[in-house]
């Protein structure tokens, strides 16, 4: 639930983009923490510098915690919680959970997710192996800028892709083509629409204030929810694993109907 960044390329494993959702916050009780509940978290920024993940305050760019990327510690697991998933991670530092206990004002430790840990997908919508990291139910989640372009012009002021949180978003095609993806490549890689997104109250807060409000959710609602749920983008699983880069075309191997909101 941290400050997302840009990149031009990146290496899809098989649990999703590398380094993505591989760090978490969790409480005393070592359930994860998110920005449903605490917005401040949205105000830490993550970037990855060579090997390490570095982490900073947006309102102070110099007073920053470094975590080496391969962080697989030989320290006593733990046992984690997201949502109904208990899956084992790793701790990372006692100096990494005091930054963050001090900056989030809220006690909590920071831990990671080693390779021996998988984490089934909801077998409703994945097989056998296929896993995800601590992202809250799948590897990647597609949004296409059609469909950011066509909220936008509903809402008194638009908002930014970062919102929603995307791992991929893709140009060209109509609004809300990704709800029909069903099985797509990028640059060879296989990957499978498996579910729509159902949004939470993340949306809602500004990742420049922390500060919340009431849209984009109510305009969504209002063309984009059925059963008392919000949709926006395509949750996908990963077949293959390799690299993919800004200005690959994604190529739509088979569509299926669409769930009619």
């Amino acid at each position: 639930s941290l400050a997302g960044f840009e990149v031009d390329e990146a290496v899809v494993t098989d649990r999703g983009l590398q380094y993505d959702r591989r760090w978490m916050l969790v409480d005393r009780n070592h359930c994860f923490l998110t920005q449903r509940e605490y917005p401040q978290m949205c105000l830490l920024q993550t970037a990855i510098s060579g090997n390490d993940l570095v982490v900073y305050h947006k309102q102070d760019p110099f007073d920053r915690i470094i975590v080496p990327v391969n962080n697989e510690n030989k320290v006593p697991a733990l046992e984690v919680r997201v949502w109904d998933d208990v899956c084992t991670a790793l701790p990372v530092s006692a100096a990494a959970d005091e930054w963050f206990t001090r900056h989030l004002s809220l006690p909590c430790q920071l831990v990671y997710m080693p390779e021996s840990t998988h984490r089934q997908v909801d077998l409703k919508y994945a097989q056998p192996g296929n896993i995800a990291a601590f992202s809250d139910a799948y590897p990647l989640l597609v949004i296409g800028q059609a469909s950011l372009d066509d909220l936008n012009n509903r809402l008194p002021e638009p908002l930014p892709i970062e919102r929603f949180r995307p791992n991929l978003v893709f140009t060209g095609g109509s609004p809300y083509d990704e709800d029909a993806m069903n099985h797509i490549k990028i640059n060879g890689l296989d990957m499978y629409g498996v579910k729509l997104c159902a949004r939470c109250t993340i949306p809602t807060i500004n990742p420049s204030t922390a500060g919340k409000g009431k849209e984009p959710l109510t305009t969504l609602a209002a063309y984009r929810s059925k059963d008392n749920k919000i949709y926006f983008g395509q949750n996908v699983l990963i077949r293959q694993t390799g690299l993919i880069k800004k200005g690959n075309a994604i190529q739509v191997i088979s569509t299926r109907e669409l769930i009619r909101l």
